[in-house]
């Protein structure tokens, strides 16, 4: 059987020789291949089962040949020791080249070279342990053999294996290299390349004892000479040749017929192979191992107690002890009272002491925080920044460093023209940006010395020395930051943006609008040319007109709707009109008010007024300008058709003129209307929400400036006995018993349950020209003479919570609307600027404040008579009317 293996083993090298010279590697591989399999497959045969023998205590690396060359005898035999013949395997059992890589080739040779390495290792403890005992017998020592005889020989494996000790060597305190090496069956060449190398103390850590470098280029990158014929350069500057290194083929041959191939390295730096020792095998596994690379040391040795724990009675030193040891310090009663006085003014809090109970659970402590970027002399200084004596720390100021033009050869950009530097020169030194000017010099070498170095340094210490002991902290505000994040106006809609009708007939400005707050049906307009006007919004037909014998400088709905009365403000008068608007039975009940008014009034006279009288309520018989038959009757079917009853007291008497040129009733002895006669003009006047009261203002009155009325009983009264300042505007609280009073500086509010002063809110620099009061009532909004338009909170502050500047000229009028949350203010530029003004009910969120709209292009200002002079919204839409001094009234729609 094993001459049959001899026999395959030469057949297959034949083949590869003829093969290699045809170039053909891949059938060479090939055959490798499947010689290798069927190794392993002979590996696989069935083991008989037999008894374990006993372990010798003899070392057996003594017969693993790791340096001999494989010889044909041991070719035949059995090296794997796995106990049967390589040439057992059969032809039936080799397997094709498909069933083995070359990662299984490298595998099965890796566990060859462990095995190997692991008896090496067993082999150098031995010896290690042979040599300690032999050290310790040293008197029975006898003269040992010379390291070549000490080792095992493959013919006397029993041999003593402590034959290698370093007493008696030849090769002194290095023989046991010399000692494997000649153990391993190497030839005389090898043995003479070992004895050739310098001997090494095991103890030195210097890298002189290493092996020497032959190439000599240092950290040069080795790719530089992947193209050259050579790798570098020896000591004596001498061309290291590049050697031909085998192919995978030659390689793989080697290894399976030299056991001294799987333990060579090759260095690609000295480019060179290198063969390791049994010793140096060792020392690698034992690396591997977690386990230290030196045999002989002893990591558990025994522990040399150099002290002793015992009390001695006399001291080391027994000289008398110091005075200072039995006086109070001096230095530490400072260091108290500084602590004192730190912990009494606060900048040092001291936490209260407190029993804990050792049977609660303790809060895990948090890790300690450090200041790591702080600047230098505030990590130390605590949480406020203030050091042990109170004092803030400052940093000393930080001089500016230099930059390009500072150089000595800066670029040809920095450096000044001939015109730059005579302008320098001309300028003062206080007004100059640099103190010096660019200059070039061809090397660093010809640089002067700096003329003002010294002015410079003592410039820098009076910095130092003058600094200012104040901390500023920088804010990095970016500008986008400061400006509000307000929605976009197309997510605010609806509100007023398109011009939708013009109302026309008045003769000349237009001073003042409303409209009736149930439907919206009606606009009621008051202008310049004595004329009153209800408009029908719809269609924009002028449905009824009262001439009034005088400018119409207010107008105004009465809010209760059971009456719907109309009144306007015509010099020092204030006429209340019934509009015959409503069903039948509201007119009735109109009439019916103002006939009780006109009976229980301060004066039944008409020819002559009450002496000392706020007013004087009398019954109105001034003219009005009375449409034709047609006109009316078509005005009254309008109405009937729009109320949805019949306007028959509209077309009443045979279709003359309601009221005509009489005096004080009508042809059946209806009351027409109602007015009440001040003494002072009057240029304002508000409703209560109830519709009962209305407040004039006079501003001329001084302390008749302000009086309250009382429809139902025909009554005036004057709440003021002085006023602080002109009052130019009043306003009833829609729902609490406040009332508003606006003079040229601030805004007053009374409380008029209490009879007290509630509230002042505080004006800006122009004097105050208009008021308009949030139907909440928690938000009051004033117009000026300083072109803009505050807001106020009533509940915030007595200032304004937004001032708003978007008028060119100053405002005339400002208004709320009703049920959409918007807000508009007109003024004599000829705009009228729309705002989305939201009020939430939550006390902690502001409101919210956002422009949306400028309607503008619709009126012509007149340099003397103003812009847009008042507006309104529509009590349900949102729509916005205008009235302006070019005589037009005008609705914008959404």
């Amino acid at each position: 059987r094993g001459v049959g293996v001899f026999c395959c083993r030469i057949l297959i090298f034949f083949q590869c020789a003829t093969l290699y010279k045809q170039d053909n590697y891949t059938y060479v591989r090939a055959s490798l291949l499947t010689f290798t399999m069927a190794k392993r497959n002979s590996k696989r045969e069935p083991v008989k089962v037999v008894e374990p023998e006993p372990e010798s205590e003899e070392d057996d690396l003594d017969n693993l040949e790791l340096d001999g060359e494989a010889s044909s005898e041991d070719a035949d035999v059995d090296v794997d020791g796995d106990g049967e013949d390589e040439a057992g395997s059969d032809d039936d059992d080799v397997g094709t080249a498909s069933d083995v890589d070359e990662d299984e080739i490298e595998e099965a040779m890796l566990d060859l070279l462990a095995a190997q390495a692991e008896r090496a290792q067993q082999k150098a403890a031995a010896t290690v342990a042979a040599n300690k005992a032999g050290a310790k017998d040293a008197q029975s020592a006898r003269p040992r053999k010379s390291s070549a005889a000490a080792a095992v020989s493959d013919d006397n494996p029993d041999a003593d294996i402590t034959a290698a000790g370093p007493a008696g060597d030849q090769n002194g305190p290095n023989g046991a290299p010399a000692a494997a090496a000649a153990a391993d069956g190497d030839d005389d060449t090898e043995a003479a390349e070992a004895e050739a190398v310098p001997p090494v103390d095991p103890g030195s850590d210097s890298s002189e004892d290493e092996r020497p470098n032959r190439n000599t280029v240092g950290a040069v990158p080795l790719e530089w000479y992947k193209d050259e014929e050579h790798v570098g350069y020896d000591i004596e500057g001498r061309r290291i040749a590049r050697t031909e290194r085998k192919d995978r083929l030659q390689q793989l041959l080697d290894r399976n017929d030299s056991k001294k191939a799987l333990r060579t390295i090759y260095d690609p730096y000295n480019d060179e192979e290198i063969t390791l020792t049994r010793e140096e095998l060792a020392m690698v596994m034992r690396i591997r191992g977690g386990q230290f690379p030196h045999v002989e040391v002893n990591p558990f040795e025994p522990y040399n107690d150099y002290f002793s724990r015992e009390r001695e009675v006399m001291p080391i030193v027994d000289r008398p002890e110091p005075k200072s040891r039995f006086v109070p310090s001096k230095w530490e009663e400072k260091k108290i009272v500084k602590l004192v006085r730190a912990i009494r003014k606060g900048w040092i809090r001291v936490a209260p002491r407190t029993q804990q109970d050792p049977d609660a659970e303790q809060a895990p402590q948090e890790p300690p925080v450090y200041m790591l970027w702080a600047d230098d002399g505030t990590a130390d200084l605590g949480a406020g920044g203030k050091s042990g004596s109170g004092l803030t720390y400052i940093p000393a100021p930080k001089p500016q460093l230099p930059g390009h033009a500072d150089s000595y050869n800066p670029p040809a950009e920095y450096l000044p023209t001939e015109e730059e530097v005579a302008a320098w020169q001309m300028e003062d030194p206080e007004d100059r940006e640099r103190k010096s000017l660019p200059t070039a010099f061809p090397s660093l070498r010809q640089v002067p010395a700096y003329a003002d170095f010294i002015k410079e340094r003592f410039e820098r210490c009076l910095d130092l020395y003058l600094c200012p002991r104040v901390r500023r902290k920088r804010l990095d505000i970016k500008p986008e930051a400061l400006v509000p994040q307000l929605p976009k106006p197309r997510d605010l809609q609806p509100f007023p943006t398109t011009l939708a009708l013009t109302y026309e007939g008045h003769k000349g400005p237009v001073h003042s609008i409303a409209a009736d707050p149930w439907g919206g049906q009606w606009l009621l307009s008051g202008g310049q040319d004595g004329t009153l006007r209800i408009w029908e919004v719809r269609s924009g037909r002028c449905w009824r007109t009262w001439q009034l014998g005088g400018p119409v400088l207010c107008v105004a709905w009465c809010p209760a709707g059971h009456l719907r009365l109309v009144s306007a403000v015509v010099g020092n008068r204030v006429v209340l009109l019934p509009s015959g608007t409503g069903p039948e039975e509201v007119q009735q009940a109109a009439e019916a008010a103002l006939q009780a008014a006109a009976g229980t009034g301060s004066s039944g006279r008409e020819g002559e007024e009450a002496a000392g009288e706020l007013a004087v309520w009398r019954v109105w018989s001034g003219p009005e300008a009375a449409p034709s038959g047609a006109e009316e009757a078509g005005a009254a079917a309008a109405g009937a058709a729009a109320d949805g009853e019949g306007q028959a007291a509209a077309a009443a008497d045979g279709g003359q003129a309601r009221g005509g040129t009489s005096a004080a009733a009508g042809p059946s002895g209806r009351v027409l209307g109602l007015q009440v006669v001040l003494r002072f003009p009057v240029r304002h006047f508000s409703w209560h929400a109830r519709g009962d009261y209305f407040a004039t203002v006079a501003p001329t009155g001084n302390t008749q400036a302000v009086v309250v009325h009382q429809l139902s009983k025909a009554a005036s009264q004057n709440p003021f006995r002085k006023n602080r300042g002109r009052v130019v505007r009043v306003a009833f609280h829609p729902t609490k018993p406040f009332f508003f009073v606006a003079t040229q500086n601030h805004v007053r509010v009374y409380n008029l349950a209490k009879q007290a002063l509630a509230k002042k809110l505080l004006g800006g620099g122009g004097s105050l020209s208009c008021l308009a009061v949030h139907p909440s009532g928690d938000h009051v909004l004033v117009g000026s003479d300083d072109k803009r338009v505050a807001w106020y909170d009533l509940d915030l502050s007595n200032k304004p919570y937004k001032a708003l500047r978007y008028h060119q000229q100053p405002p005339r009028a400002v208004a709320f609307h009703r049920s959409y949350p918007l807000f508009a203010s007109s003024s004599d530029d000829g705009t009228v600027q729309v705002f989305h003004g939201m009020v939430y009910s939550d006390l902690l969120t502001n409101p919210l404040i956002v422009p949306v709209k400028i309607l503008r292009g619709g009126h012509t200002p007149h340099p003397t008579l103003g812009g847009v002079l008042d507006c309104a919204f529509h009590p349900t839409q949102p729509w916005v009317f205008t009235a302006g001094a070019d005589a037009k009234i005008l609705l914008y729609c959404n």
